[in-house]
C-alpha cells in the first residue's frame, strides 16, 4: 500500500493499519526502524535455525537404532529448511542472503545462545527436541501473529514442523525416563543442564530489553518476553513432573 504525505502522516496511517491487525507486505511503506528491527529479528532467527543443527547433528552417526537415526536426520534437515525460509523472509526487507551468511560466518551476527551449549550425552538430543523446541514453538506461535506478512506466514509453516520435533524429543526422554536407573539419571542430568539456557531463550527481562517496547508497539511481537517465558513454564513443568523428573 503506497501512502502519500509527510513522514508523520505516513507513520500514523501505518500504525493505524498495524493496530487493526492488518499485515504489512514487502511493497508497503514502513518506518526505517520497523524494517531494521525486522531484519535484526528475522536474520537472528534464521542464524539460530542453521546453528541449531550442530549440537544434534553430531549425534546422527551414534543414534541408537535406525528409527532414531532416521528421525534425527529428518529433524536436522527441517532446521536447515527453516533457516532458508527465514533468510527468504529477511530478503524481502532488502538484505541479501549472502550478506547475512557472511555476518554469521564472520561472527558479526547474533543467534540464540542456547545452541552454544555442549551435548555430551544422547539425552541432550531429547532435551533439545522437547525443552528447547517447545520454548521455540511458544515464541513462534506468538510471532505467527506478527504484523509483517512474510514473517508471520513463515512462522506458521515452521510451527507445524516444530511440533514433530517436540514429539521426537519427548519420545526420547520418555524412553530414558522409563528405562534403567542409569538412563533415567542421564535424562535428569540433561534436563538440569538445559533448563536455564532454555528459559533464557525468551530474551532478557522486559525491563532490560532494548527492542521490546518498539516491537510490541508495531506488533512485530504480540507478547512480552516474560509472558512468553511464563507460558513455556506453565506448559512444560507439569509434563516434566508427570515423568517423575
Amino acid at each position: 500500500m503506497s501512502v502519500d504525505g509527510t513522514y508523520e502522516q505516513k507513520l500514523a496511517v501505518f500504525e493505524e493499519r498495524v493496530a487493526r491487525g492488518e499485515k504489512v507486505e514487502p511493497g508497503d511503506w514502513m518506518p526505517d526502524d520497523y524494517r531494521k528491527n525486522l531484519i535484526r529479528m528475522i536474520s537472528q532467527h534464521a542464524h539460530s535455525e542453521i546453528v541449531g543443527q550442530l549440537p544434534e547433528g553430531k549425534w546422527i552417526p551414534y543414534a541408537p537404532g535406525f528409527r532414531r537415526k532416521l528421525t534425527l536426520v529428518a529433524k536436522v534437515q527441517d532446521e536447515a529448511g527453516h533457516g532458508q525460509l527465514l533468510y527468504g523472509a529477511a530478503e524481502t526487507l532488502g538484505k541479501s542472503r549472502e550478506q547475512m551468511m557472511d555476518e554469521l560466518l564472520s561472527g558479526a551476527a547474533k543467534y540464540a545462545n542456547v545452541f552454544n551449549y555442549p551435548t555430551p550425552t544422547w539425552a541432550d538430543v531429547g532435551a533439545i527436541g522437547w525443552l528447547v523446541d517447545t520454548a521455540a514453538v511458544v515464541n513462534q506461535t506468538m510471532l505467527s501473529q506478527a504484523s509483517y506478512g512474510p514473517y508471520a506466514r513463515a512462522m506458521k509453516r515452521i510451527c507445524y514442523e516444530e511440533a514433530f520435533h517436540i514429539k521426537q524429543g519427548y519420545d526420547l526422554i520418555v524412553s530414558l525416563a522409563k528405562g534403567t536407573p542409569g538412563q533415567k539419571t542421564m535424562a535428569q542430568d540433561s534436563i538440569d543442564r538445559w533448563w536455564y539456557p532454555t528459559l533464557m531463550m525468551s530474551g532478557p527481562p522486559d525491563s532490560l530489553s532494548v527492542h521490546s517496547s518498539q516491537a510490541l508497539r508495531w506488533r512485530i511481537k504480540t507478547k512480552s518476553n516474560e509472558q512468553v517465558r511464563q507460558e513455556f513454564v506453565d506448559l512444560i513443568v507439569p509434563q516434566i513432573r508427570a515423568l517423575g523428573l
